[in-house]
């Protein structure tokens, strides 16, 4: 952004800069090519008359000299012809030197046409210049003066002035540059600051706040309008962390108190029931376990997955017993397609939590006498669990939205529930690094599949 900010201030500077500059050089240079024409005409009026008083004398020593003069002084040559074209007195040159154009102005001049002044030449063009009057005496052309100047110096005087007005335009552009510069930082330091704190934001660090204010009066406003958002935010996290903490808190006693009236029953009970009573035991663990993640969920922010090598198909079993009481009452068969061990690397209690949802919403939308088929596969891509029930399904334009928190189809708008199952279940995948997918079975019903990480080593090694 800042190299953009740069160019767009930098862009229009440098414009006007080369705009005003080409003006004032092309300026600057015709000042002086006209200050110098003025020089010569002023040298060549002092010389007419010089010239009249030598013809009219007779003698050119005087003219000579002067025109010696000015050569040493000026490098600039002066030449009389008489009347008849032929050199009269001269400051050392010869009218064989100069061009034919000369010849004619001399001709000119001599018929008593006074020659036009010299139109300025383009600066980088070096050229002498030759100027040609005729001399009057009582009206009549007597002869003509010659003036030759060189334009080398006003050459070098353009050059000069143009390298000087090359050198302040650089620095004035570096000024600019580091003028841009300082603009773009101090407009830029508070998004740098609503980055920095955007970015505490989403590592976890809600209480980050921008506490320096300056720049521009927008971006003032902008990091206002953040730090209202970051403390909503705060506030509203926090209310979230404390209904967890609370949840978690309220539950642990009636579940403990659950066990204890469990292990109570279980005393009374016969050998016959050791196994329905070892199946609350661990149901009710579990409940115990996942109170305690959503209490360091609640404590720390965030939870630190317990990952280790879960066999799903073990894992599917579990569920499949836990599930098996709740299906029969609702005349549903779960069946397992495989007892192949299938091992992969992640957290068992979110595998189990998101199982439950899927396998919850398959028996809750299956018929009564249908089979809700479950299937643990492993390929090189990795390893799935697939839930497959014989429901209504959905139509395949619902499919998309299945997984979205309280959304119901509509033609299950009397069946009871919340809509959050797959949703939940769909974060519970995320969290590991896992993904589910919902798709129309062949033959009706939906297929719903937990995809993970794939560990085939430890596979290979049950097996």
């Amino acid at each position: 952004m800042r190299r953009r900010l740069i160019i767009v201030f930098l862009i229009p500077l440098v414009g006007v800069l080369l705009v005003l500059g080409t003006a004032y050089a092309w300026t600057a240079a015709r000042s002086i090519q006209q200050a110098f024409y003025t020089e010569q005409l002023g040298d060549l009026s002092y010389f007419l008359t010089s010239a009249r008083q030598s013809l009219t004398s007779g003698s050119p020593d005087v003219f000579e000299a002067e025109a010696e003069r000015l050569y040493e002084l000026y490098g600039t040559h002066v030449l009389v012809v008489d009347r008849a074209g032929a050199t009269w007195a001269s400051s050392g040159i010869e009218l064989a030197a100069f061009e034919e154009s000369t010849a004619t102005q001399i001709r000119f001049a001599l018929s008593g046409r006074r020659s036009d002044l010299p139109s300025p030449a383009l600066p980088w063009v070096v050229s002498d210049v030759v100027i040609v009057e005729p001399v009057f005496d009582k009206g009549d052309t007597i002869g003509a003066v010659v003036l030759s100047a060189s334009a080398e110096h006003v050459q070098w005087a353009i050059v000069r002035d143009w390298v000087t007005l090359a050198v302040i335009s650089v620095i004035a552009t570096l000024l600019g540059v580091v003028v841009v510069h300082r603009l773009a930082n101090w407009v830029l330091q508070p998004v740098h600051r609503v980055d920095r704190a955007m970015a505490a934001v989403e590592r976890g660090e809600i209480e980050a706040r921008i506490d320096d204010e300056t720049g521009p009066p927008e971006l003032r406003s902008m990091i206002q309008m953040f730090n209202r958002m970051a403390e909503e935010i705060e506030r509203v996290l926090s209310r979230q962390q404390e209904f967890a903490l609370n949840a978690s808190h309220e539950l642990r006693n009636p579940l403990s108190a659950l066990l204890m009236r469990v292990e109570y029953l279980a005393t009374g009970l016969d050998s016959g029931w050791a196994e329905d009573v070892e199946a609350m035991r661990e149901e009710g663990r579990r409940l115990t376990r996942i109170l305690d993640t959503l209490l360091r969920l609640a404590q720390g922010g965030r939870g630190d997955a317990a990952f280790a090598a879960i066999d799903l198909t073990r894992l599917t079993e579990t569920r499949i017993e836990a599930w098996q009481q709740v299906a029969s009452e609702r005349g549903v068969t779960l069946q397992l397609g495989s007892d192949l061990p299938v091992l992969s690397i992640t957290d068992g209690m979110a595998v189990e939590g998101a199982l439950d949802a899927v396998i919850d919403n398959a028996v809750k939308f299956s018929h009564p006498g249908s089979t809700v088929e479950l299937t643990v596969t492993e390929a090189a891509a990795g390893c799935a669990i697939v839930v497959r029930d014989h429901g209504p399904g959905v139509v395949e334009e619902e499919l998309d939205r299945i997984t979205d928190r309280f959304w119901r189809s509509a033609g299950d708008q009397n069946t009871p529930g919340s809509g959050l199952g797959l949703a939940i279940a769909t974060d519970l995948m995320a969290s590991v690094g896992g993904q589910l997918r919902v798709s129309a079975a062949e033959g009706g019903g939906l297929a719903v599949t937990l995809s993970l990480e794939r560990g085939g080593v430890l596979s290979e090694v049950l097996r």
